[in-house]
């Protein structure tokens, strides 16, 4: 039998161990590191998807910075600075409030969707979410925290725009996550609907399809990623998901999804809209990877919305 002492050492180096792969599962998961200074060269995604569209998607970015807008923020629930910049296409119409995904930013992700709104008579909100852009925050929770940032902006927009704005909850990827989330919590009539572009079942899923596609042991590994959002971001990833959210939604959300999307899986939207206790639409548009529904498809895209939520989302 093994004296105290060496039993308590094995116990508290096993201890350390997977306090380390925890923090390291931590930082590369969930933390973001400081941000540096916008460029002045618009931002877009990385890979060989979005190559054939990034010259559009730079000419959107640089027509978004060019138009008038405001800037907003608020503090968070755990007392960040979050920040936001609104479009106002006219006075009194619906507005978008719309959120980007992981590791991205509203410039980077959504600045299309500011020409999208104008084109169907809508004004733009865009949120920086916490940890991008010029918004605090060093945790990214998966929606977690990002849904309870969602529903502080539309108070503060009811607050702001006055009591008859109607507002679309609008979300890409992370964003989309963020935005059902949300819906599955009590929101003031305003909430009109929702967006949900290329979005998640929920943290664990998409953390375990992101390891399988790594080749590393996705089952293995989450209880690692898991226990470090809890010990050093003070989150549980597995409290809360999209596709819980969307068994108590009121509000109709339409749902995006490209088939080819080869980071998250087209099926995650099928089976939050399967999911989706209120009225509801899935568009699976052929060919579109991953963020990329609105660019390859535009013309179906705008009118699957305008058919979908009809004349009281739009600006008379």
């Amino acid at each position: 039998m093994l004296p105290l002492w060496i039993a308590l050492a094995v116990i508290l180096f096993i201890a350390l161990v997977i306090a380390i792969v925890a923090f390291l599962c931590y930082k590369i998961t969930f933390y973001a590191p400081p941000r540096k200074p916008g460029s002045p060269e618009p931002d877009v995604p990385e890979g060989k998807i979005y190559e054939p569209y990034h010259e559009q998607m730079r000419l959107w970015a640089k027509e978004t910075r060019a138009l008038p807008q405001e800037d907003f923020s608020i503090i968070s629930r755990d007392g960040l600075r979050l920040t936001a910049k609104y479009y106002e296409f006219a006075p009194g119409a619906p507005i978008e409030l719309m959120f980007h995904g992981y590791r991205g930013s509203a410039q980077r992700d959504l600045s299309g969707g500011v020409q999208r709104c104008f084109q169907i008579r809508r004004s733009a909100f865009l949120v920086d979410q916490r940890c991008s852009s010029t918004s605090e925050g060093k945790t990214i929770t998966f929606g977690i925290r990002e849904h309870q940032d969602c529903l502080d902006w539309v108070d503060f927009m009811v607050e702001h725009f006055g009591p008859d704005v109607k507002i679309i909850l609008t979300g890409v990827s992370m964003g989309a996550a963020t935005v059902l989330m949300a819906a599955g919590k009590p929101l003031p009539p305003n909430v009109i609907g929702v967006l949900a572009d290329c979005g998640y079942t929920s943290a664990r899923e998409i953390i375990q399809e992101v390891a399988r596609r790594l080749k590393l042991p996705a089952k293995m590994c989450y209880p690692f990623v898991r226990l470090g959002a809890r010990l050093y971001g003070g989150f549980d990833p597995d409290s809360y998901s999209p596709l819980e959210a969307v068994k108590n939604c009121k509000v109709p959300v339409i749902f995006y999804h490209g088939d080819t999307d080869d980071f998250v899986p087209w099926d995650m939207s099928r089976r939050n809209y399967e999911a989706c206790a209120s009225k509801k639409l899935l568009i699976t548009v052929p060919g579109a990877g991953h963020g990329l529904c609105f660019p390859v498809d535009p013309d179906g895209y705008l009118k699957a919305l305008e058919d979908f939520f009809g004349p009281e989302a739009s600006h008379a």
